[in-house]
């Protein structure tokens, strides 16, 4: 266990959204920015992390005891970006983040970074936060689909090349981070800050976490 010869440590792939960026708070916002469009009552965190999946129609489906048809659900994807894009230029990075991800470079250890967001508005918010140095490669969503990262961890790591699934540790805040990671056959720790409960994080059957220190750690010990 723990780390290999020189070069041959865990290769990280961080989540951005609620894991490396702090924008919980701005979520919940545009979230219930995008009901009020709808008529539906505000949602709490708590029943926020309780209820949150992907992809997240089936969410709204929870929420709404039904599937949003495809013109609400327009509607509200609209309304939430534009709410979510107007809060997230005050989001900070989650307390450490910054420091682990500079540590890690320092030591000779890779990182990536891959985030569902939009690839043209991640990208800035990365560098506009001193951090996109510190991965070997970034990449966000490039089309339109409401999927999981599942097929988007496949490019990733083909993109990445020379660093094979099982050095890798998937760190991330929901349980299809676990998903994605599981399907090329990768590791994961799941964090509490971001988008689930404990509880339901604790359901997936991966090492759960309350700080990113501790993600790390536990990522070290994976591989």
């Amino acid at each position: 266990m723990g780390k290999h010869g020189k070069g041959r440590g865990t290769h990280l792939v961080w989540d951005w959204n609620g894991t490396l960026l702090d924008d919980i708070g701005a979520v919940i916002d545009a979230t219930n920015a995008a009901f009020a469009e709808l008529g539906l009552e505000p949602i709490t965190l708590e029943r926020y992390r309780e209820l949150y999946t992907v992809p997240v129609p089936k969410f709204y489906e929870r929420l709404m005891g039904r599937l949003p048809t495809d013109d609400e659900w327009t509607v509200m994807d609209g309304v939430f970006h534009r709410h979510y894009w107007q809060r997230a230029e005050a989001c900070v990075l989650t307390p450490g983040a910054a420091e682990l991800l500079a540590a890690r470079q320092a030591s000779g250890l890779t990182q990536s970074l891959l985030s569902l967001a939009p690839h043209t508005d991640l990208l800035p918010l990365v560098r506009r936060h001193g951090i996109a140095e510190r991965f070997v490669r970034v990449d966000g969503r490039t089309d339109r689909s409401t999927d999981g990262k599942a097929g988007h961890m496949v490019r990733h790591l083909t993109a990445l090349r020379d660093v094979p699934a099982e050095r890798v540790v998937v760190i991330g805040d929901a349980a299809d981070d676990a998903y994605a990671a599981a399907h090329v056959g990768a590791k994961a720790v799941l964090f509490t800050g971001g988008s689930h409960s404990r509880a339901s994080l604790e359901r997936v059957g991966v090492p759960v976490v309350d700080s990113l220190e501790e993600a790390v750690a536990v990522a070290e010990e994976l591989v």
